[in-house]
């Protein structure tokens, strides 16, 4: 069955158009709610499913809440209410409290305007492809609302924050600490606003934190992990040894070094990967996506660490991980899945490894990528009317063609249609960097006048 609301991370759009609206989220957390209290829990008589519903700070959650929370009801599960708290957190929640999934609302780096509605497994897992689409189906279904004795009931969790934030200091070995080191903590305006700094602060850091206040209408606006020169200029500002930045829920990161040197999540990979195969905890290899830097594999390589590409996309990272057995993966935006620590990606556990890794060695994280040499890389995104197939236009095909062959095993040339927005993303990677930068231009240029006929 075709997907007509799930991407490849959840439910996503503009708030106030479909699916975005109260009663399209209404009707997919009774949807959901249906699909959970099918399936075999081996509940006790009387027993209903239980899910988590976690929030960024985007002032449309409140409203999405309440929605999602009517729909949970009404078809007889049990809601539980974190307020906001990072995805992660969710996860890790989800599990802890042995719920039968968790729900997050959040459009992650997304503007406040966008927000979306992404599922969590009772193992603190993504949801597979099988139940989306059982969801998906059970959207058709009218709205039949249990008897009351048999709705669902809500109730909060107040101590939500503070039990993530002591998950989080787990992942750092008792016998490190962060003593001596000034941090930076951007909190993206977002869902980490009351967690993140604290963290490091409580392993010893002395925390500077920034984009800390959401309003509900600030979120990701000139600041966080996509957004790294605010942190960069706090870092050199406050003569930091270094900065951490997150995203708007939480499971993307970004460091800046001493110099404000920003560090994107294939170099920050390649520091935990090289640190664990030094010490012998790296289980298997590595998965990275089509995105991942040819320099990154091209290291691993030389390390003698095995390497796969995943398609883009956290959740099929995590599922080749799986396939494989291996522990490590990730995306060059910062999405970072360390399998030993949590069963997703992580910002806040992700830049703790780093940590690990760099007071371990008593060394920064210039020298930690010393060896690592990345590609010079362009993106560009061109906007496109939904739905648009670039692969069935020939001049997109023949720029692709021609490229291709001018870069041949010196570069790489990626195109592929975003699952949360309506771009399509042309990747251009290789040397020299003039050129790189000009099939980019010549290869979004062709797609942008496909789009326009």
């Amino acid at each position: 069955m075709a997907r007509k609301y799930f991407g490849t991370d959840g439910v996503r759009g503009k708030v106030g158009e479909p699916p975005i609206t109260p009663e399209l989220i209404m009707h997919l957390g009774y949807a959901a709610g249906k699909v959970l209290a099918s399936a075999d829990w081996h509940l006790a008589q009387g027993e209903r499913p239980g899910v988590l519903i976690g929030k960024d700070t985007r002032i449309s959650g409140y409203m999405l809440e309440s929605a999602l929370q009517a729909g949970l009801s009404a078809a007889g599960v049990d809601i539980y209410l974190s307020g906001p708290i990072p995805t992660p957190a969710v996860a890790y929640l989800t599990r802890a409290l042995r719920l039968q999934a968790g729900i997050v609302i959040s459009a992650s780096h997304n503007p406040y305007e966008d927000n979306g509605i992404k599922f969590f497994s009772a193992s603190g897992n993504k949801l597979p492809d099988k139940v989306e689409r059982a969801i998906e189906a059970a959207l058709d279904d009218p709205i039949r609302t249990m008897p009351s004795a048999a709705l669902g009931r809500a109730r909060r969790i107040n101590d939500a924050a503070g039990r993530y934030i002591e998950f989080c200091k787990s992942t750092f070995p008792t016998e490190l600490d962060l003593r001596g080191l000034r941090i930076v903590v951007d909190s993206a305006q977002g869902a980490t606003y009351h967690i993140a700094a604290h963290v490091f602060h409580e392993l010893g850091a002395d925390v500077v934190a920034i984009a800390n206040q959401p309003d509900g209408l600030n979120i990701n606006q000139e600041c966080g992990a996509t957004y790294p020169k605010t942190l960069q200029e706090a870092v050199r500002q406050q003569q930091a040894d270094l900065g951490v930045a997150l995203d708007g829920d939480g499971d993307r990161l970004l460091m800046v070094d001493g110099t404000g040197k920003a560090y994107d999540g294939d170099q920050m990979l390649y520091i935990i990967a090289k640190h664990r195969k030094q010490q012998g905890t790296l289980k298997g290899g590595v998965v990275g996506t089509l995105m991942t830097n040819l320099g990154m594999q091209r290291a691993l390589e030389k390390i003698k660490v095995p390497f796969a590409r995943a398609a883009v996309g956290d959740r099929y990272v995590l599922e080749l991980m799986q396939n494989r057995g291996w522990q490590l993966g990730g995306e060059n935006s910062g999405h970072i899945i360390c399998l030993d620590k949590h069963t997703t990606g992580d910002g806040i556990v992700s830049a703790l490894q780093v940590l690990h890794a760099m007071r371990a060695y008593r060394a920064d994280m210039a020298h930690l990528t010393r060896e690592l040499a990345l590609y010079p890389q362009v993106l560009v995104n061109v906007k496109v009317a939904k739905g648009f197939d670039f692969s069935n236009q020939r001049p997109v095909r023949d720029a692709l063609g021609e490229a291709e062959a001018d870069l041949g095993d010196k570069g790489r040339v990626l195109l592929r249609a975003s699952g949360t927005e309506p771009v399509v993303r042309v990747m251009v990677e290789g040397k020299p960097q003039t050129k790189v930068k000009q099939w980019a231009a010549t290869i979004a240029q062709a797609v942008r006048k496909a789009a326009e006929k």
